[in-house]
């Protein structure tokens, strides 16, 4: 069996699935993508959600800011049908410690520097936002009222819905075992029942499983698959309309759920856990639930009656410098969008549009942006992509 396409993408998760809908957008229909399970079933299912804008490295916090109005205005930019996909606009607030006064300074004169709407405000606000918490250890505090959270999941039905609409196919179900190449060119793929689909351009958008796959073809993708923990809280009272709060002091960040529970992550990725992403523990250890409850008793002491609601795990694809790849992949034919190491939920719509701008003209369009930013080469030279303005403790994710 054979069939074409005018461009190909492997894995239909998050990326993959906003890759098709913004190639659909530039009127590139002819597109065929392969999920080997159904769309967002990997790790698309598992992200925090978190949206912020909050980067010292520039490009990112570009990417993240005009990723905002998908979020805001989904039936613009998604159609009639996507009038809600799970964004919650509660605001952001980021706290730091004394010794991170001037990183936070610095990174939010460079996020207004490329359009983000961001702004220093001081405890007594903080306060009024989360009268449970302890706000004696912070120094400083940046706000984004038009960050909060949202639902990658239902992220992903959107882009797929608006992609299909426009004519692009999504095949579910369809494992791609290889690419296939002439040369130094990729040519196609073939799926696990002996399906060719032949194509100008091959993405491969396949999160944690890319390193692997890529190995195959000679191509080097320095991801490493880690495992991370949410634990989900309930308060114990009404909280009411909090924001998601990013605390860079004791490496913890809190966000609302719908019903009234709080979800908490760990910030603190100095030492990560190594995960195969098809057979990992899919709830959090004890020990991780153990410090959720020191963290979160120390900044939050005012939630007396607070306790574990439930947990769950999902993976990371990290690079060396936890900044993704959006880049051609060394052989003629081949993109590569992957190791988002924890980013992706809140820049996909502007990973799409990068994507777009690599298979249509070869560079991006938003000189916010630059491809080269994203480049996998940088791995082989060493010019890694790190911010400017890096926080003592919490580097990893800024």
């Amino acid at each position: 069996m054979s069939d074409t396409a005018d461009v190909v993408i492997v894995g239909g998760g998050l990326e993959g699935a906003a890759t098709a809908w913004a190639l659909s957008q530039r009127g590139v229909t002819d597109v065929f993508v392969a999920e080997r399970n159904t769309v967002g079933s990997g790790m698309t299912g598992k992200s925090s959600g978190i949206v912020r804008c909050h980067y010292g490295v520039s490009s990112l916090a570009a990417m993240a800011t005009s990723s905002l109005d998908v979020f805001e205005k989904p039936e613009q930019f998604l159609g009639e049908h996507a009038t809600d996909i799970g964004f919650r606009q509660t605001g952001y607030v980021v706290g730091v410690g004394e010794p991170n006064v001037q990183a936070l300074r610095s990174s939010l004169a460079a996020q207004r520097a490329v359009g983000v709407q961001t702004e220093e405000i001081d405890a007594a606000e903080v306060a009024a936002m989360w009268p449970s918490a302890n706000l004696e250890p912070f120094a400083a505090f940046g706000w984004e009222a038009r960050g909060g959270y949202g639902d990658a999941y239902q992220t992903a039905q959107a882009f797929a819905v608006s992609a299909r609409a426009a004519g692009v196919r999504i095949r579910q179900g369809a494992n791609v075992t290889e690419l296939l190449l002439d040369g130094d060119r990729v040519t196609g793929i073939r799926l696990a029942d002996g399906t060719q689909v032949s194509a100008g351009t091959v993405v491969v958008a396949a999160g944690a499983w890319t390193r692997p796959f890529l190995a195959q073809v000679g191509v080097e993708v320095p991801i490493r698959v880690v495992r991370e923990q949410i634990v989900t809280i309930s308060p114990g009272l009404d909280l009411g309309p909090v924001p998601v709060f990013s605390d860079l002091v004791s490496l913890q960040y809190v966000r609302p759920e719908l019903g009234g529970e709080i979800l908490f992550g760990n910030s603190d990725l100095a030492h990560c856990e190594d995960a195969d992403p098809d057979d990992y523990l899919n709830r959090a250890t004890d020990s991780f639930v153990e410090m959720t409850v020191q963290k979160v008793g120390d900044r939050f002491p005012g939630l007396v009656d607070a306790s574990i609601s439930g947990s769950y795990a999902g993976c990371y694809d990290v690079t060396p410098d936890w900044n993704p790849v959006i880049s051609a992949g060394g052989l003629g034919g081949l993109i590569v969008a992957a190791g988002f190491s924890g980013h992706g939920f809140k820049i996909a719509p502007a990973v799409g549009r990068l994507v777009a701008d690599l298979v249509t003209e070869g560079a991006s369009s938003d000189p916010r942006i630059p491809e080269t930013d994203f480049a996998l080469s940088r791995f082989a030279d060493g010019t890694l992509l790190r911010s400017p303005y890096p926080y003592v403790g919490a580097g990893e994710m800024r």
